[in-house]
């Protein structure tokens, strides 16, 4: 007879954790890869840390997804997911080999989120993004090669659209990089950093009490703003506000606005406004059988009247919960629900420290150095998986549980 699989699609921060919490309770149980195999697919052999892909330093932004799967017993294959018949209990995925159509007995979709792309006229010539760490190298090496263009007006301007938490991130880091560049260079120039939103505040939704933080930050770090304002067009040499500004600029970041993968829309079920298939107390996908969802693909309503954001700090252990559950339900076992009763948001604001609130009403707890040390410690350790290659180790982190937030340290003197 052949082995049951449960699939699981997307290798990021919800896919790599539902594989390994279902091979943990694989584990558990005495069940082997002979009677229930674990599968995952990704586009590419790495586990990204995505939310670090702002940082001037790519170095340790990629785990090998060999290095955490092997160990755990998980197989993997690379290759993009084409389409989801839930119908069929199957999935297509183009690899190098060429097309695979892929049965499942229970499927996890842990696909992720992509950035939003308007039809902005030069945009997707001239753009730059950290959506992916492609991406984020792609920009790396264009400010480095700044320094090798002939002088002109913007060459050492960045422009970063959107004034959310990464636009807030990656604007922070600007500066500095640029004045890295010159100094490996040995030039001497103004540097010129400019955060655009069409919101009228930066950070529009971390509320009253932080915004005065963020705003300190970014005078501290002599990051300009441009808010209330629309981008019409970008040409690789100047940025066109619809205020009628014209901006010399040779590198626009974009970092406004994330939609999940389009695939949870060929999943048969209606998707909500960011296209996240609506999952249930338990990561079942609400009308599908056989089927559950994590991280930005899914939406989980909580307990408090909210739902779950996009980031690292739910897709995690939404990942771990959909991983166990999934195996639950292949085998007739109840299901453990997820309860996430609290959230808090720490934004990095690059030279100047960090932003920790507390709640969804953002309330402040620590700035500058004091955060900035909590958030080292989750960009570095807090949320990676075991790297030793220790077996036991890594399916016990897989454990289907709420970890507390990061300690906060008293609050120090600002920077």
């Amino acid at each position: 007879m052949a082995a049951q699989r449960i699939l699981v699609l997307g290798g990021g921060f919800a896919g790599l954790w539902s594989a390994l919490a279902a091979a943990r309770h694989l584990d558990q149980l005495g069940i082997g890869p002979d009677a229930i195999e674990v599968l995952l697919v990704n586009r590419d052999a790495f586990h990204a840390i995505r939310v670090r892909n702002y940082e001037p330093d790519l170095t340790p932004l990629r785990v090998p997804l060999e290095a955490v799967l092997g160990p755990a017993g998980v197989r993997w294959l690379v290759g993009e997911v084409d389409s989801i018949d839930p119908g069929a209990r199957a999935v297509t995925v183009h690899t190098a080999a060429g097309p695979q159509l892929l049965a499942y007995d229970r499927l996890v979709v842990a696909l992720g989120s992509q950035l939003l792309r308007p039809p902005i006229p030069g945009l997707a010539e001239h753009g730059f993004d950290v959506d992916t760490y492609p991406a984020a190298a792609r920009l790396a090496q264009h400010l480095e090669a700044l320094a090798q263009r002939s002088e002109a007006p913007g060459r050492f301007t960045a422009v970063v659209v959107g004034a959310g938490l990464t636009g807030i991130e990656a604007a922070c880091e600007l500066p500095a990089r640029l004045r890295a560049v010159q100094a490996r260079a040995g030039l001497s120039q103004p540097v010129r950093v400019v955060l655009v939103d069409h919101n009228p505040t930066v950070g529009s939704d971390m509320g009253a009490a932080a915004r005065p933080v963020i705003e300190a930050a970014l005078a501290a770090l002599g990051v300009e703003l441009r808010l209330g304002v629309r981008v019409n067009g970008l040409d690789g040499a100047s940025i066109r506000f619809d205020s009628g500004e014209v901006l010399p600029a040779q590198t626009v970041l974009w970092c406004a606005g994330l939609r999940a993968s389009p695939l949870t829309a060929g999943c048969g079920v209606e998707t909500d406004g960011l296209g996240r298939l609506p999952v249930d107390a338990d990561l079942r996908v609400e009308g599908l059988s056989a089927v559950f969802a994590a991280g930005d693909s899914a939406r989980l309503a909580l307990d408090d009247g909210h739902t779950s954001v996009m980031s690292c700090q739910h897709g995690r252990p939404m990942g771990r919960f959909a991983g166990h559950n999934a195996v639950c339900d292949l085998l007739g076992m109840p299901l453990l629900p997820l309860r996430i009763d609290w959230y808090t948001t720490i934004l990095d604001l690059g030279p100047w420290g960090a932003l920790y609130t507390e709640g969804w009403d953002r309330q402040v707890v620590a700035t500058g150095e004091t955060a900035k040390r909590t958030k080292r410690l989750i960009n570095g350790e807090r949320i990676y998986p075991p790297l030793t290659g220790d077996r036991a180790a890594i399916l016990a982190a897989a454990a289907p549980v709420i970890q507390r937030p990061p300690p906060v340290q008293p609050q120090g003197r600002q920077p």
